[in-house]
């Protein structure tokens, strides 16, 4: 190729550049090349922590008196060991302007300003080994944690945040304290690399992260574990609020992120649908919200064949594959929030109960079965009878 005058400063190298055993470099446009980001800060699913930005609420938005249990927020378990009461709900009350839409809130119910010794609570997410083997715990290329979230509390004082590695038996707690009342606060905290133990590679719970809310002397008498040690009760809430002292602590919380290294990126939003279907991984809910009784016979969605009397047997397909084979409830279900109809004689029919049968942790086969009216080869059907708190409930939560 050949140019008039001098060759541009941003001419691409062309064959016929070559001449003579002769090779023309052309000079680069400025910022013509980036430098590639590296840092797990700029990765796709760096943070470890699911449904951190409590958008996800399959079992309900309050639960009163909850005790030790996933209550409300998915992947959120409350640790409730008979320290006051509180109702725990997902709430709209948000920092502002920092694109939550939801928190998960803790208000307390019935003070308790003495604590026993054994007394705690604190709310904590589990997460799989297999998800944690780039975080080299264990070598000497252990990597840092950091956690950062938003918080707010009219309970102004210090409280402890705590990565528990349960494959090991080992801790480390940080404090953070609420220094304005009523106010949401970001708060920032990094863990160094865990030398020690390695996390397992499987499907079971192999870390925590758990933020503490108020305990008895068993876990405040000792020094707080500010460096990885094995656990040691004493040392996980020393100089812990407790946030159990008066009906009027509330205390919300948003936005927990936490990622490798040691330093916070902003918060990563995912879309509403990868955050439940990520959920769904744990805990899966079919239920009669949104239903109302037809009148056009529409039950082909929940359509089944009789294999024995009085049985249909329901092939459930979940929609991703859950952590294990889960557990089955069949909440609040009565004759009068599920009914069945038999196609082999056109009439309706009356739901006694709902039983699981086998499956693993891709399918299940849940058995409705009907007081009457259903003979072996029979296709039966059930649908929701205008039923939003009745549901079908898959459990493989860690």
């Amino acid at each position: 190729m050949s140019y008039i005058g001098s060759k541009p400063a941003d001419a691409v190298l062309e064959t016929d550049d070559i001449t003579d055993g002769v090779i023309t470099t052309s000079k680069l446009a400025d910022n013509s090349v980036t430098t590639a980001k590296t840092s797990y800060q700029d990765a796709p699913f760096r943070n470890i922590i699911i449904n951190g930005d409590m958008s996800i609420a399959q079992r309900g938005t309050s639960k009163a008196s909850i005790g030790f249990e996933y209550g409300t927020v998915d992947r959120f378990q409350t640790v409730q060991g008979n320290l006051g009461a509180f109702t725990q709900s997902q709430s709209t009350d948000v920092p502002s302007g920092q694109g939550f839409a939801k928190s998960l809130k803790m208000d307390c119910t019935t003070a308790d300003a003495s604590p026993s010794s054994g007394d705690e609570l604190y709310i904590r997410q589990q997460i799989e080994g297999q998800n944690l083997q780039y975080l080299l715990k264990g070598t000497s290329s252990a990597k840092s944690l950091t956690v950062s979230f938003w918080v707010k509390s009219n309970k102004t004082g210090t409280y402890i945040v705590e990565l528990f590695d349960h494959d090991n038996s080992r801790h480390i707690n940080k404090s953070y304290t609420i220094s304005s009342a009523s106010t949401w606060e970001k708060k920032t905290i990094t863990y160094d690399g865990d030398t020690t133990g390695a996390f397992n590679n499987d499907n079971g719970s192999s870390l925590s992260l758990s933020f503490m809310l108020g305990a008895g002397s068993n876990s405040t008498s000792g020094t707080l574990q500010t460096s990885w040690g094995s656990s040691t009760q004493a040392n996980r809430q020393v100089g812990q609020v407790n946030l159990a002292d008066s009906t009027s602590n509330e205390w919300y919380i948003t936005g927990v992120q936490l990622e490798a290294g040691t330093t916070a990126s902003d918060f990563e939003f995912l879309p509403y649908d990868v955050n439940l279907q990520r959920c769904r991984r744990y805990f899966y809910s079919i239920n009669g919200a949104g239903h109302s009784s037809p009148t056009d016979g529409a039950y082909n969605r929940y359509i089944s064949f009789s294999q024995s009397s009085n049985r249909g047997k329901w092939f459930v397909q979940f929609p991703v594959s859950m952590r294990a084979n889960p557990t089955f409830t069949a909440d609040n279900l009565t004759s009068s929030t599920i009914e069945g109809y038999n196609y082999n004689t056109s009439s309706g029919l009356t739901v006694s109960s709902v039983v699981a049968d086998a499956g693993g942790n891709l399918t299940k086969n849940v058995e409705i079965i009907y007081t009457s009216g259903v003979s072996v080869g029979n296709v039966v059907a059930w649908r929701w009878n205008a039923s939003p708190n009745a549901s079908f409930q898959f459990n493989s939560e860690l």
